[in-house]
């Protein structure tokens, strides 16, 4: 692992576990926890938290966690995730394989195997099935906008091993403070690094086209939330990603929260304590909500 992997460890837990102080679970919600939901029973696990009053099928919400490709865990984001629970959904929080013990594209792999999860549990914990929708954040949202690509862009999935399963449609996508274009540029800037413990060839050309999402999305991409922050070290990258949806015809909104007198940073919106970002995450559910198949 190199230094940049281990002190982006050290230093995203430190941030979490300040955060997440003295969070405990909603006494409205309801939680599965541990469920393995693929072939690597350390790292294929997953939780479903739904309303605790709610009966039937519910949406879902499938959460994709970031932590630069090395860090993070369904643990991290269990507060969260049940904050948009209690707004109506059943939401799917997962961990998937980390670099550098596991290179690209074991996340992409992993996230696969909770779509197909989905559906073939969807009787079992109550999952509306034609309304499914996803969010992720940073790496995560890099993940989870691979994935609409593949689910979308049959040239851009056959460069992949997966196979999504029969019938999976997004209805729609939450992308924050996300990633969607990775360049040879020269700056050794922290992704830059990260790509060294993340790609088997360590970030060669070809590696950086395949990931970088803005040349692969097409008119058919899932309606996307594009959000980003003031004091986000990755805002630059929404913008684009947005305006090169608009060009192609596809529905897409942008997002900016906070300013110079309001600094929110990269991944504000996990803080549930947050006015802010309980804003943010509250017009996620809403976007989300306009875009149910009734």
């Amino acid at each position: 692992m190199s230094l940049t992997s281990f002190m982006v460890r050290a230093m995203f837990k430190r941030g979490d576990d300040k955060r997440d102080a003295g969070c405990t679970t909603p006494e409205d919600v309801r939680r599965f926890d541990d469920i393995v939901y693929g072939s690597n029973p350390r790292w294929n696990r997953l939780d479903v938290y739904r309303p605790k009053d709610a009966e039937g099928l519910l949406p879902v919400i499938v959460s994709v966690h970031g932590g630069g490709w090395v860090y993070g865990d369904k643990e991290r984001y269990q507060y969260y995730c049940m904050s948009l629970a209690q707004q109506g959904f059943a939401v799917v929080n997962f961990t998937y394989r980390l670099a550098p013990q596991y290179k690209f594209p074991a996340p992409v792999e992993d996230t696969n195997q909770v779509f197909t999860w989905l559906l073939a549990h969807a009787d079992s914990y109550g999952f509306d099935i034609g309304n499914i929708f996803a969010l992720g954040d940073s790496a995560g949202a890099q993940l989870l906008a691979m994935y609409g690509c593949i689910c979308t862009n049959p040239a851009y999935a056959s460069k992949f091993a997966v196979h999504t399963p029969k019938g999976i449609v997004l209805r729609a996508v939450a992308l924050n403070c996300g990633v969607y274009r990775i360049e040879k540029s020269g700056k050794k800037d922290l992704t830059t690094h990260l790509m060294a413990d993340y790609l088997p060839d360590k970030g060669t050309q070809a590696e950086l086209e395949q990931i970088s999402v803005l040349n692969h999305v097409t008119d058919a991409f899932p309606p996307a939330f594009v959000m980003t922050a003031e004091g986000d070290f990755l805002a630059e990258q929404a913008r684009p990603l947005v305006e090169r949806l608009h060009q192609l015809g596809a529905e897409a909104e942008y997002h900016y929260y906070g300013d110079r007198d309001h600094v929110l940073g990269h991944v504000f919106h996990c803080d549930i304590r947050s006015e802010a970002a309980n804003r943010c995450n509250r017009e996620e559910c809403e976007f989300f909500k306009r875009h149910l198949n009734r």
